[in-house]
């Protein structure tokens, strides 16, 4: 698969899963987007970014700490009613994150559809 733009697989995502809550593609250094859509006014995709990204440094620290062997494919946050995504490029540079309302999307098709868009990614 070709690689696209952030801005490109925020656009497919967000074709493919019109309800999400928020999209983003994340560089996990500096917990910038790259690009990023909210469907809500009052959820702030950048401020959820930087959050999210101390959540998968914390996770690469712990890894490394018990010399794990292993890389970070994707973390999963269920909330009340929502589930967050974070999908990891390989080498832990970049991440999607994702929200959905778990009434409208399942867990298999969000990660379906991050999945597809994963060659942002490389």
């Amino acid at each position: 698969m070709a690689n696209i733009t952030p801005q490109q697989a925020v656009q497919n995502i967000l074709k493919e899963l019109p309800s999400l809550v928020a999209v983003a593609v994340v560089e996990t250094e500096t917990g910038m987007p790259l690009a990023h859509h909210s469907n809500l006014a009052t959820f702030d995709a950048e401020t959820a970014a930087a959050y999210n990204t101390e959540v998968i440094k914390q996770k690469l620290k712990a890894i490394q700490a018990l010399k794990l062997n292993q890389t970070v494919q994707d973390i999963l946050l269920t909330l009340t009613d929502q589930l967050h995504l974070l999908k990891l490029s390989a080498d832990g540079g970049k991440f999607i994150y994702l929200a959905v309302n778990s009434a409208d999307t399942n867990l298999a098709m969000a990660r379906q559809v991050l999945k597809g868009q994963a060659s942002v990614l490389n």
